[in-house]
């Protein structure tokens, strides 16, 4: 699709022209240089354009972490449709755009579909954007991903010197641009070839992130579960753990929810869909208490085999989009990578003994 090419003094009148139609959520900088959403409410505002992803996941405005989907359910009257308007996120990166991946699996896919996922799939707005800046924790390319825009986005914006690089993904994306009125130029050869210098540069820290801590890579991933079932890695592992559930909630691809009927007055009943973690002991508790993953070392593990043994099987990919907001999130410093270094050296120790 047609490139273009806006100068940096003209970004608030793109941002404008999004408040009009959207609720505009951008990446910001807080003063502990940590980034975050944030809702932009008017005024001047420097939202981050590269750099790096939030803390926050991008599913938080697709999967909500609370949401009602039943209004007197006595009576069976569904949520009609949303009164508030609808998102634009400004700013997301590929690792987050990859969790579409397993998300519209489960929620699009098969018997049943989630109508208020699709529903807020098609109404709101993703403008992604390179990651520039790769945080200690990135490691995509371990698990076969690129650290820039690929698909799922509506329209993506690298930050290059002067300005922005500016193109569609979508029909709607394109629409929208040219709607927009902001002052579009079109982009040269020049500008393609300083964003994809400034690709290089930044995948370049990825590979360092990974050479130094040696993570495998993902080639290496087969059988590390299975193969590794009553490995003392898990028991190991899950000693700090807190089990409250920040790895689950901060991860782009957790799906797992369960729902809520709560009364409102004498009468209606309102049923809600609710985040829920496989971290927690009340998970997979059944009627009469019985629980078979009692013990944390064995929800420790189911959380690693639905990542890298479930989801290849039913869908031929990884659910872990190597974000690392799992291990900023830990309080208990688990981390991701660890493991899987040490699932691998595991595997590969009983292979060679066997």
């Amino acid at each position: 699709m047609e490139r273009k090419f806006l100068k940096k003094e003209n970004l608030h009148g793109l941002i404008d022209a999004i408040a009009r139609r959207y609720r505009l959520v951008y990446i910001r900088k807080g003063v502990d240089g940590k980034l975050h959403l944030d809702s932009y409410s008017g005024g001047s505002v420097k939202p981050v354009i590269g750099e790096a992803r939030p803390f926050e996941p991008l599913k938080n405005f697709f999967f909500r972490a609370r949401e009602k989907v039943v209004d007197d359910y006595q009576n069976s009257q569904k949520v009609g449709e949303p009164k508030d308007r609808p998102v634009c996120i400004l700013g997301v990166k590929n690792c987050d755009l990859k969790g579409f991946d397993i998300l519209d699996h489960v929620f699009t896919q098969g018997d049943f579909e989630d109508p208020f996922y699709i529903r807020n799939r098609r109404r709101n707005l993703i403008i992604a954007s390179d990651c520039t800046q790769p945080l200690d924790t990135c490691f995509c390319h371990a698990l076969g991903h690129e650290h820039y825009p690929e698909k799922n986005y509506d329209i993506l914006i690298s930050e290059i010197g002067g300005g922005y690089l500016i193109e569609a993904g979508t029909e709607r994306g394109s629409g929208f641009l040219n709607d927009c009125g902001a002052a579009f130029e079109p982009a040269a050869k020049r500008h393609l070839e300083e964003r994809d210098r400034a690709r290089r540069r930044a995948g370049e820290r990825v590979e360092e992130n990974i050479r130094e801590r040696a993570i495998p890579s993902y080639k290496d991933y087969d059988g590390i579960i299975k193969e590794n079932l009553d490995s003392e890695i898990w028991k190991r592992e899950s000693e700090t753990c807190v089990e409250c559930g920040s790895c689950n909630f901060a991860c782009p691809t957790c799906h797992c929810f369960y729902l809520v009927d709560t009364a409102r007055g004498s009468d209606n009943e309102l049923r809600y869909k609710v985040w829920d973690s496989c971290m927690y002991k009340s998970f997979a508790r059944v009627a009469g208490g019985a629980n078979p993953r009692a013990h944390l070392s064995q929800r420790l593990r189911n959380r690693f085999e639905k990542k890298f043994d479930f989801f290849p099987e039913v869908s031929g990919q990884y659910a872990c989009t190597g974000c690392g907001r799992c291990i900023s999130g830990c309080p208990a410093k688990i981390d991701i990578r660890r493991i899987l270094k040490d699932l691998v050296a595991e595997k590969r120790r009983k292979r060679d003994e066997g």
